[in-house]
């Protein structure tokens, strides 16, 4: 059965009711109309059934193909020549991908594997940089209903292998080599060591992406050109059960056993596909877009690859760093192909605001007109001035809630239309229509307009985990017992209401302090610390004290010009602190810093930071971007 396209089935603005309305009137209505906007070759015959809660099946009995509906239906709808990904690489060289371009890469990479005897429900392990291949692996498992598992480039040879022993993959995908600010670095030699002890992997399937030199597993390895660019072009897709597994993705910062969040194909399709259309205000065929994230993390997997090529979007792909070659790559970027919805992490924000005004100044950046955070709450400062230099004052900023286990956007304002709300810094605002979320005390109950809790989805959702992969007891203690009475789905962050009702994101629970029987929230901290004029970054850790249970250390890097660190300045921070929360904020401690330890994607590694906080032996720093940094502030808080 087939359905009617995206813009086919877009009521034009404003010809429709409130869709929070619609939503609340009749849930599963809500989500069949927006199932519908794909293709299915069996349509299903109940929405959602949820009688084995906490494991839902969303449109039972209903059979698409994921890749078919991001690529060939736009195809054979006639949009073969749009542009689906304007790709730049770190070192400048660039590639132009057409839908065509994209089902004729598909189709080949899915000969391949098929080649290589994978047969549906295998796995695939996949560790590539930012390169157009890696979308070509995704959509090719996709395509034959082998679940892939996508490894950060920047991960360890032991963290890859614990996720292929975990998922017994039988296909890796890597490249012989990535660009890291501005340096060729090997990968193979990585993926060699991790696959020594994996005897699931039959074979390694190699990028040639920087032509370095590697060693070679005859028998084992293939190199990508070889196999891929011999196959066929074409391929007929097959359809696939709703709940067939599509992705296992490991979240970050895992320790001991992995845990592999599991998505499934059309309840994760519909919500990755409405919430890209709708929270960017998406129009296929007039936006170019770009989703600033790794194709590693959850968002790479939501809104560069499967939200955006389902509602046929064009977008920008980018390999590299953003200081690679200069600190104005991004808006270079943005003014080369005319970026009209650019979707990044705060503390990239916040690196862009210690870098200066005036870089984005240099930029025609008038092409914008949405902006969208992601990854972690953004503090008023950094969401004002995303908004005046990168915005033109001009821009809604979608300030996004979601996790690797929801699979899509959650809490969310909407930008445009009858139903956008006007700007409130700092706040996710409200959960989008179709999705329910409650801030509750810890017996579970709903708190008041001006209170603080614990944030709960107590209504599943189609893109919702189906579970941890091979471990149905930890799903259910991890998520469903805390308020297991409610049924509720505890998502592990810290949330309030203020006296609108809307949603205020206070970070994980772990990040929020208690100081002398006081809950402060390191993001209020860190905003605090923000908004002082000498201030470029801050991040903010509870430290274990004999006297008050916690303390607030905060790690601070200094805007250019500002007054080299000292007593003076600690002094003065800690007394903004007082000024804009109250005396029990007070940081017992503040060290400036030259930087702080991110991961690639820009999450900060507060555990890392709680170590220096309380004196330990610094814990693995694999996942960092710049593993030195480490050096830097021990170097610092030392001296």
């Amino acid at each position: 059965m087939t359905f009617p396209s995206a813009e086919e089935s877009t009521p034009q603005a404003g010809a429709t009711a409130d869709p929070y309305a619609q939503a609340n009137a009749d849930r599963e209505s809500f989500w069949a109309e927006e199932a519908g906007r794909l293709h299915w070759d069996t349509k299903w015959i109940e929405v959602l059934d949820w009688s084995d809660a906490p494991f839902a099946q969303w449109f039972s009995g209903g059979k698409l193909n994921v890749a078919y509906n991001c690529v060939d239906r736009h195809v054979e709808d006639g949009h073969g020549d749009q542009v689906a990904f304007h790709w730049e690489g770190e070192p400048g060289d660039t590639r132009t991908i057409t839908y065509a371009d994209l089902r004729r890469e598909v189709c080949g990479t899915a000969n391949a594997l098929l080649s290589l005897g994978l047969t549906a429900g295998d796995r695939v392990a996949i560790q590539l940089p930012m390169i157009p291949e890696a979308v070509f692996a995704m959509l090719a498992c996709a395509r034959l209903g082998l679940p892939h598992s996508v490894v950060f480039g920047g991960f360890s040879p032991a963290a890859l292998q614990s996720r292929i022993e975990d998922a017994e993959a039988k296909l890796l995908i890597t490249s012989d080599g990535q660009y890291r600010r501005g340096s060729a670095v090997a990968m193979k030699d990585g993926t060699d060591e991790a696959t020594r002890k994996t005897p699931s992997i039959d074979h390694v399937l190699v990028v040639r992406r920087t032509g370095g030199e590697v060693s070679w597993t005859e028998g084992r390895d293939l190199w990508w050109h070889d196999l891929v660019d011999a196959q066929p072009e074409e391929h007929t897709p097959q359809p696939f059960d709703s709940e067939h597994p599509l992705f296992i993705l490991y979240t970050s910062g895992t320790t001991g056993k992995p845990k592999g969040i599991l998505h499934t194909s059309g309840g994760y399709l519909t919500q990755a596909a409405y919430t890209h259309r709708a929270v960017f205000d998406h129009r296929p065929g007039q936006d170019v877009y770009w989703c600033t994230a790794d194709i590693g993390w959850i968002t790479g997997h939501s809104y560069i690859v499967y939200g955006p090529l389902a509602n046929r979007a064009t977008s920008v792909m980018y390999e590299g760093t953003p200081n690679t070659p200069h600190e104005g790559r991004h808006f270079e970027i943005v003014q080369k192909y005319g970026v009209s919805i650019y979707y990044t992490a705060p503390t990239l924000i916040r690196s862009f605001m210690k870098w200066g005004d005036d870089i984005p100044a240099r930029y025609d950046l008038s092409s914008l007109r949405v902006l969208g955070s992601v990854g972690e709450p953004i503090n008023p400062q950094a969401w004002l001035w995303y908004r005046e230099h990168i915005g033109g004052n001009r821009t809604p900023i979608v300030d996004t809630w979601w996790q690797t286990e929801t699979g899509a956007v959650m809490i969310s304002p909407l930008p445009t239309g009858t139903t956008a709300q006007p700007p409130k810094p700092g706040s996710a605002r409200t959960p989008l229509p179709g999705i329910s979320a409650l801030v509750v005390d810890d017996q579970g109950r709903p708190v008041d307009r001006g209170g603080s809790g614990y944030l709960v989805l107590d209504q599943p959702w189609p893109s919702m985990l189906r579970g941890i992969w091979g471990d149905e007891e930890r799903y259910r203690d991890t998520y469903w017992s805390r308020f297991a009475q409610q049924g509720y789905y505890f998502a592990g962050d810290g949330a309030r209401y203020d006296a609108d009702g809307d949603i205020w994101l206070l970070g994980r629970v772990d990040d929020v302090m208690n100081v002398s029987g006081h809950r402060i929230s390191t993001a209020e901290v860190e905003s605090a610390l923000v908004s002082h004029p000498t201030v470029a970054e801050a991040a903010v850790v509870g430290a274990a004290d004999a006297t008050t249970g916690q303390a607030i250390v905060a790690f601070v890097i200094l805007r250019d010009g500002a007054p080299e660190g000292g007593a003076d300045v600690a002094a003065a921070l800690r007394e903004h602190v007082a000024r804009e929360i109250g005396p029990i904020a007070k940081p017992r401690q503040i060290m400036v810093v030259p930087e702080l330890p991110k991961t690639r994607s820009g999450k900060i590694m507060r555990r890392l930071l709680r170590d220096v906080a309380e004196n330990r032996e610094i814990g693995d720093v694999t996942t960092l971007a710049d593993a030195s940094v480490m050096n830097s502030i021990n170097a610092d808080t030392t001296s």
